[in-house]
This record gives C-alpha cells, structure tokens and sequence, in this order.
C-alpha cells in the first residue's frame, strides 16, 4: 500500500486542483456556483492526475528513461516496489474511475443543456485522459519530444479553469482567459522545475524537455518568462475588469514566486530543486486562493 500510495504521489494534487478551484471561485462570483459540480470535478481530477502519475511511472521504467541516476522521488516501476502489470491494472483502473466521475459530471452539470455540449465535455474528457498516458507512453511520447509544457498549459489552465467555470454557469467570459493562463503558466513552471532537475540525465537517454533542448541558461530564462508571464496576465486581469483594490490581494503571493525564481536560478545541485517543486506547487495553490478570495469579496 505504501509503494502505490507513493506511486500515486499525493504531493501532486494540490496544484491538479488549483484550476478547478479557480474555476469554482470564479463561478461563485458570478452567482452560480454548485457544491456538487465542484466536487465531481476536483474527484475527476484527481483520478486523472493519478492516472497520469501511474502512467508516467510506468512509461519512463518501460521505455528505460528512469536510471540509478535520477535524483528525483523514488519510481515503483522502475525500482520493482510495483511490477508493470500491476501497474497497468493500476492504469485501467484510474482510466475507468476519471471517466465515470467525469460522465457523472457531466450528466449534473448538462441535464438541461443540449447533446452537443455534452459530447463535446466527452471528448474532451477523453482527451484528457489520453494526455494523461500519452505523456510517457506510445510509440511517441510527446513528453519525451518536449510538448510536455503545451499539455500542462492547455489541461492545468485553459481547460480545467474555463471547463470548470463552465460547468458550472454554462457561459463563457473571454477574459477569464488571463487567469486560466496564469495557473497554467505556474503549472508548467513546476513542469519546467522538474526538467531542470533532471537536465542532465534526460539529455543522456534521449528525453528532449524543453531545458534538455535549451540547455540550462535559457532554461532558466524560460522560467523567469513562465513566472513572469503568469503575474502580468493576473494583474492584466484585474485592470481590464475594474476590481477594486482588494481583489488585487493575489499579489501578497507574488515574492514567493520571485523566490522560487532565484532559486531555480543559483541552485548549484539538481536535489536542491526537489524542494523548489513543491513550493512552486504550494505557491500556485496560494495564489488561486487568494485570488478566488478577492473575486468573491
């Protein structure tokens, strides 16, 4: 149990949640949040990100990217805590939960909705859940060939913010696509830590991340870049819609972004930055707090 719960690695669903938190508050700001809508999409979530964590555990021992090198948590796969078909039970499973959690989302939130917007959330549901063993798994990998980052802002940001928000109001705000792209700039940023870290053994089995294809001073540029990015469009939000003062309170997070920035830059071991991933982790989730808080204020 201990191996499957590490497996599962629990340290990685605070910033899987943070979208869907965001999407929440910004709902309840808008009058129309549900308790049961939120629940079912942070219980899908979590499946997926398990689901996606099982994968990658699986695919990186399959394909002979995880080595006695790696400085990061320990993998099950790859270390024989887990044997591959348990593990690929495990994949089944994870797969089958997120899809009836998300169908069962589906059918709460679009009950009086068209056809078509249901079997469009399907798809995408689908997709999601494709992503989640694409990354590491297949015949090509996406995460070995350096799109990685595009997932993580395309499924931590666009989707899970605006589908959320969506599930719940069954509009659409064009600016909301700001804080979306916020929290999925700072999810990938964690991405960005983690390829950073393992720079020089993902170069030496052919993993192409995107630090492995700039090389580490231009890694490092990049993430200043992400964090960068990621604080404008928050603020950018808050101008374009009038907030008052206080809804600007998010920016209480922002040293600590900076923090993790430098750190990223003057680390001298790459076991430092296991430390700076969780931060990162905890800083978004921060973030989104503070910045549902002051929308719903």
């Amino acid at each position: 149990m201990k191996s499957w719960i590490a497996a599962a690695r629990p340290r990685t669903l605070p910033l899987s949640l943070a979208s869907i938190i965001l999407g929440s508050f910004l709902a309840s700001a808008a009058h129309k949040f549900s308790w049961p809508i939120a629940l079912l999409a942070a219980l899908t979530t979590i499946f997926l990100q398990i689901l996606s964590n099982f994968a990658n555990d699986y695919g990186d021992a399959v394909s002979g990217k995880d080595t006695e090198l790696r400085v990061g948590p320990r993998r099950a796969v790859a270390t024989g805590d887990i044997t591959k078909e348990a593990m690929m039970r495990g994949i089944v499973l994870t797969s089958v939960l997120s899809l009836v959690c998300g169908i069962s989302l589906l059918v709460l939130a679009f009950r009086e909705a068209g056809a078509s917007v249901f079997w469009f959330f399907l798809v995408l549901g689908i997709l999601s859940i494709a992503a989640a063993i694409g990354y590491t798994n297949g015949k090509r990998p996406y995460g070995y060939a350096g799109f990685g980052d595009i997932a993580v802002l395309l499924f931590f940001g666009w989707v899970g913010v605006l589908g959320t928000y969506f599930l719940h109001t069954l509009s659409f705000n064009i600016l909301l696509l700001l804080p979306a792209t916020s929290v999925g700039l700072f999810a990938t940023g964690v991405l960005n830590v983690n390829n950073i870290r393992d720079i020089e053994t993902d170069t030496m089995t052919g993993k192409r991340s995107i630090p492995a294809r700039l090389g580490l001073l231009l890694a490092i540029r990049y993430h200043w870049g992400l964090l960068i990015a990621g604080m404008a469009c928050a603020v950018a939000y808050s101008f374009l819609t009038g907030a008052n003062w206080f809804s600007y309170v998010y920016i209480l997070a922002f040293p600590l972004f900076i923090l993790n920035g430098r750190a990223i830059a003057t680390h001298k071991r790459p076991a430092e930055l296991n430390a700076r991933l969780g931060q990162l982790a905890l800083t978004t989730l921060l973030f989104v707090l503070l910045f549902g808080i002051g929308q719903i204020l």
